[in-house]
């Protein structure tokens, strides 16, 4: 007998909605101005997403005066929706974040989630693998986590009724130096929010026939 299908429910469809309803815009109004009080909690929710032992390596320069936009310009390659948007977010990894495991699993405790035993076990087992970890290794993770990070953010933009365009095609050194970045952190992306000032390009992809495969890949 088939399995039925659940039903969606108007909360779904929403969320389908603005998975659907998103896209890379890179026309803003420059007009458009978020508060700082709507970006904090717009990455208070995108600090929901997961991350390899809850280490959360995300940090995030929110570069939103028309003076530092300028700057930023030519340092992403003179792309306008670098000055149009609102602001520009600057996802960054920290390489050192297991130093804020400590703090991390104390919070979890202290909101009952695990026995404070626990919580220091996971405190010393992490802190030692990530100050002996190679530093490709630990690149890995926070690009992986800052991806993760990212794509939620944008998320929850749209979900406001904002829009936004990744970034990768920027100077990384010269942002590090012009925004006084420390070598403790990698940049992974920037990412432009704001208002659509032309609607972004609707795109195809590929079916899921052609990026999917169940339990073994293809013959070459």
């Amino acid at each position: 007998m088939p399995v039925s299908q659940p039903s969606l429910t108007m909360e779904h469809q929403l969320f389908f909605d603005v998975i659907g309803e998103r896209r890379s815009v890179r026309s803003y109004d420059p007009e458009i101005k978020i508060s700082r009080e709507e970006l904090t909690d717009i990455l208070r929710q995108a600090t929901l997403a997961p991350s390899a032992a809850n280490l959360q390596p995300w940090r995030f320069l929110v570069i939103d005066s028309p003076e530092l936009k300028q700057k930023l310009h030519p340092i992403a390659f003179n792309q306008q929706q670098v000055v149009e948007a609102s602001a520009v977010i600057a996802v960054l990894g920290d390489l050192e974040c297991y130093t804020l495991a400590e703090k991390i699993y104390g919070m979890a405790v202290e909101a009952g989630y695990m026995p404070e035993e626990t919580a220091k076990s996971f405190v010393e087992r992490y802190t030692g693998m990530y100050s002996s970890m190679p530093p490709e290794a630990i690149h890995e993770k926070v690009y992986t986590d800052g991806g993760l990070v990212s794509m939620q953010l944008m998320l929850v933009a749209r979900a406001k009724g904002y829009d936004t365009v990744s970034m990768g095609g920027y100077d990384k050194q010269k942002i590090m130096e012009a925004f006084r970045i420390s070598e403790r952190y990698v940049p992974i992306m920037l990412i432009a929010i704001g208002k659509a000032a032309k609607p972004g390009h609707p795109t195809v992809r590929l079916a899921v026939d052609d990026v999917a495969f169940f339990n073994e890949m293809p013959k070459e």
